[in-house]
């Protein structure tokens, strides 16, 4: 699947049932339905130890941060799942059917609401959480964001033009063979001559990513320097997600919607590729997170 969607890294636990329950989102390779209810069914607990191993969070800021992310899952259960369903069922009747790019885009244009009413209903609990961040924990930020951003420098950005299309044609034939289980050789040459012609530019999704970290900091320190008066943080970290979700770096903007063009037609392209077996594979895929979804809106025990 090669629509690529990531959360703010609040949320990076979160992303987990969101990009596994939507088709055209689920770019994150789980390896099966099993793994996408323990994940949600634990992240709460590992949204919390992710945030801390950030933040270095301690004990008040622990109780209360907890607390919230357990009653946003309770909220999230009641009210986003069943959107998941509806959204899953409509898919399943696509599985069978030709698809356009503009069908495929028409449709992550009406899911990615979604994801900002999860951020509204979080941004409380992170309203509350910034003014409390010490220096002491904003360094700690700062040295996780460095290590972070090493990682992927050697993944990405040390590595040469035909090490990163090898990277990144794997990666989409993983994902798409989690759905459609093995693709055949002309798929696959699709695939890799789609990663040849791409978009896909590693030194501007790291420059979007260091602005990111650096507005986070920056926001979060001036706040812990002087939170300023009644309903100023609250302004400041709404401010902050909005420059998350939609960058105010012109290129950057320019360059997300034209990756999401291109992912848009090779994921109809793949989709109409794709054999009866295939597809078959597609719809039981489905109906597997269909009724993972069901089984999650009711509470674990």
């Amino acid at each position: 699947m090669p629509i690529s969607v990531r959360l703010p890294s609040q949320f990076s636990c979160l992303r987990h049932i969101i990009g596994a329950l939507l088709l055209v989102l689920a770019t994150l390779g789980l390896s099966g339905c099993s793994a996408v209810k323990l994940s949600y069914n634990n992240a709460p607990e590992l949204t919390y130890w992710w945030l801390d191993s950030y933040l270095d969070l301690n004990e008040t800021q622990s109780l209360k941060l907890r607390s919230d992310l357990t009653a946003l899952q309770a909220w999230h259960r009641q009210m986003e799942l069943p959107q998941y369903v509806s959204t899953l069922e409509r898919l399943q009747r696509l599985a069978a059917t030709e698809v356009t790019p503009l069908q495929v885009c028409t449709l992550y244009e009406e899911l990615r609401p979604r994801l900002q009413v999860l951020l509204d209903r979080a941004e409380p609990t992170l309203v509350a959480l910034a003014p409390t961040l010490t220096a002491t924990q904003l360094e700690h930020l700062a040295r996780q964001f460095n290590k972070r951003n090493g990682k992927w420098r050697a993944e990405w950005l040390d590595n040469s033009a035909a090490e990163q299309a090898a990277r990144r044609a794997q990666q989409l034939t993983d994902r798409a063979e989690h759905f459609y289980g093995p693709l055949e050789e002309a798929q696959l040459a699709m695939l890799r001559a789609s990663v040849a012609r791409s978009v896909f530019d590693a030194d501007v999704k790291y420059r979007e990513t260091l602005r990111r970290q650096q507005d986070a900091l920056q926001t979060l320190r001036q706040l812990q320097a002087d939170p300023g008066p009644a309903g100023h943080v609250k302004t400041a970290v709404h401010a902050l997600l909005e420059r998350t979700l939609n960058s105010p770096a012109a290129d950057y903007r320019s360059y997300a919607e034209r990756s999401t063009q291109e992912n848009c037609r090779l994921l109809a392209t793949l989709h109409n590729s794709a054999t009866p077996a295939q597809r078959q594979r597609l719809l039981e895929t489905l109906q597997d997170y269909a009724a993972d979804a069901r089984s999650l809106m009711a509470p674990s025990r």
